[in-house]
């Protein structure tokens, strides 16, 4: 039989024990996405030795298709292509000049393969510094003129999960939205900036992703949140249908700043993966 005294220091024992086992309380405070229970839908993991056709295009346009831009795009494999599990878009200047056409570089597509009405839409990405360097990750809607659809822009709407400008700062990524206005006009969100703590967005990867539902829009950077527009009025109509994903490098744009002995040439923006995952 125990004796009283046995019994208390038993007792204390096991209140002891049982605080010491008890699992702490989170306090974080749970944001939408973490209450959200994602399946993945679809991704390209880049993990062959060759570009998957069955994801991707190439889109072969002139130099100054696009935004004043210097670089012409190409399907050529010196400008896109996989290595050790990432893909590579690389940009490279052809000559001594700085000017028109004298630049090659990438830009692809999941067009007329892959399209998704809403979803987080991810990818992990090491984007290249210096000025006239302008990557972005990105998507348009799935019925563009551009490719084969009957909408011209902007009333297919335009989605920038990330804009980067070498020339304003490289340690600085932009989110934006373009679309038609009631009297389709082209109209658009704002650029809405993220910036590193510290470093540039050349020294590491980091995760880029947008959470698109039918009331809103949120962006994010290693899952921090740091911009968020509604979509539910009328002149927004444009995003509430499938999208397709492009990736691609422009070099010397009109809105990116030019190119100089600076930059550095070749240039390589790097992906890791990209992925899409619905609810």
């Amino acid at each position: 039989m125990r004796t009283i005294q046995q019994l208390c220091v038993l007792s204390t024992f096991l209140i002891i024990a049982s605080c010491v086992n008890s699992p702490k309380k989170n306090k974080a405070t749970k944001t939408k996405d973490s209450e959200t229970t994602w399946k993945l839908v679809w991704s390209d993991e880049f993990e062959g030795d060759s570009l998957n056709s069955d994801n991707w295009s190439y889109q072969v346009e002139n130099a100054g298709r696009f935004n004043d831009e210097w670089q012409r795009y190409t399907d050529s494999p010196k400008n896109a292509y996989v290595e050790d599990g990432k893909l590579v878009i690389k940009a490279i200047h052809e000559s001594d000049t700085y000017g028109m056409d004298q630049f090659t570089s990438a830009r692809l597509h999941t067009a007329n393969k892959h399209a998704w009405k809403y979803g987080k839409i991810s990818a992990r990405i090491r984007l290249p510094k210096g000025n006239g360097m302008w990557p972005a990750f990105w998507m348009l809607g799935a019925n563009i003129n551009e490719n084969g659809g009957d909408t011209p822009w902007p009333e297919t709407g335009e989605i920038y999960i990330l804009e980067f400008y070498g020339s304003k700062d490289n340690a600085v990524v932009e989110a934006n939205i373009h679309y038609a206005d009631k009297n389709n006009a082209h109209k658009m969100m704002g650029a809405k900036k993220f910036r590193l703590d510290k470093g540039i967005f050349e020294d590491d990867f980091h995760v880029f992703e947008l959470i698109w539902d039918a009331e809103q829009f949120t962006w994010w950077v290693d899952g921090n949140q740091f911009a968020a527009t509604p979509i539910v009025s009328d002149e927004f109509t444009e995003f509430h249908q499938p999208f397709f994903i492009l990736l691609n490098l422009a070099v010397g744009g009109k809105n990116s700043g030019r190119p100089d002995e600076t930059t550095g040439f070749p240039k390589q923006m790097y992906v890791d993966w990209v992925r899409v995952y619905q609810q």
